[in-house]
């Protein structure tokens, strides 16, 4: 079995190892457009030896943003901030992508520091989207019910959104549908509870994130990865499950998806999560395993043996590390030396890397 750093190659990229920077969002952004901060956030995880560096969940359009601080891609000033961060990322050996977004009912709430619940219109806040005029929780905004014309405007922003990811050099595109936003208000039947196409059975809870991995894959290059993040278990009675979760990676497969994200929660606010070192894992493998998909582990991954021994045991194909990462940038070339492994370091700093150590080289190999 291959170990946390050798390469992953998927599609036309190689993954210089199986260490990938989990999407955490920053709520430091104006009118969506990435700024110093999200450069620096980004650029050192990627000095660090990351593989895989995602950007945090950005916002497909302005109403789907989290916090009004989020990030977004629907229009060229945005990639253009992008572009810069996209190139520092991949001069530096990682691979540079970015998680694609709609936040639904938990659109429009204030960034963690500033409040809770819903930011008034009259505060730079909206009136959020989702499958009906359910809200979160109280304190939440009160959504307004998606109509078949705003479910197909929501697809076709995936796609700018993607075209747009490709244009600022990202390699990688993941699709959000966990955590309670959108696509997964969709699929779980605890927040759908329409009885239109979009509603009801499973074929017709998933047909939305479909019809948006359909036209990202269509818009996104042939030679490059498309990944997909589920909450694989709403961890409530009558919730979206494992079971489902297989079923739809199944489906995500045959439409091009080349990895599944398996995270959990999200959207059911009163869900009792049993948080454990690696508790999301199990998820993983099981995807691996019955839908013949590649699977990323997340949460509470936070050692570099626990990280190696889920790529060891063929768990799973990578590991996303959110919080280890936000303690440690270079988290991945203390785990290197951890483990015994021999990794590139950038040439400035050299001077503090084991002895033997070689130069790190940009990634190129996917042939952008």
């Amino acid at each position: 079995m291959p170990h946390l750093f050798d390469p992953l190659p998927i599609r036309g990229l190689t993954l210089p190892n199986r260490i990938v920077v989990s999407p955490m969002c920053q709520y430091s952004a104006h009118d969506g457009v990435p700024n110093e901060w999200h450069l620096v956030h980004l650029g050192s995880r990627a000095v660090g030896g990351a593989g895989l560096v995602l950007s945090e969940a950005t916002a497909v359009v302005p109403e789907g943003r989290i916090s009004p601080e989020d990030l977004g891609l629907w229009n060229e000033t945005q990639q253009a901030g992008f572009a810069r961060i996209t190139a520092f990322v991949r001069a530096q050996g990682a691979a540079a992508g970015v998680q694609l977004a709609h936040a639904g009912r938990k659109a429009s709430t204030w960034r963690p520091w500033s409040g809770q619940g819903a930011v008034p219109e009259e505060r730079g806040g909206w009136v959020p989207v989702a499958p009906g005029a359910t809200p979160f929780a109280p304190g939440f905004a009160v959504p307004r019910a998606m109509t078949h014309a705003d479910i197909d405007a929501v697809v076709t922003a995936f796609g700018d959104a993607a075209r747009r990811a490709g244009d600022a050099g990202f390699e990688v595109v993941e699709v959000h549908a966990a955590h309670g936003y959108l696509l997964h208000e969709f699929l779980s039947p605890l927040s759908n509870t329409r009885d239109d196409e979009y509603g009801g059975s499973f074929e017709n809870r998933i047909r939305f994130l479909v019809r948006v991995v359909d036209r990202v894959r269509a818009v996104w290059p042939e030679r490059l990865p498309l990944f997909v993040r589920v909450s694989v278990s709403d961890w409530s009675e009558g919730g979206w499950d494992l079971a489902q979760s297989i079923e739809l990676s199944r489906c995500l497969a045959q439409a091009g998806v080349d990895l599944v994200d398996c995270s959990s929660g999200g959207n059911v606010p009163s869900a009792s999560i049993p948080l454990g070192p690696g508790y999301q894992t199990p998820f993983a493998a099981e995807i691996r395993r019955q839908a013949g998909v590649l699977t990323g582990a997340v949460g509470l991954i936070t050692s570099a043996a626990q990280a190696d021994h889920i790529v060891r045991s063929g768990q799973a194909d990578c590991v996303l590390l959110a919080r280890a990462m936000l303690r440690d940038p270079y988290w991945p070339l203390h785990a290197a030396e951890e483990l015994g492994q021999v990794v590139g370091w950038p040439a400035p700093y050299l001077r503090a890397a084991p002895p033997g150590a070689p130069v790190r080289t940009a990634q190129v190999s996917s042939d952008r």
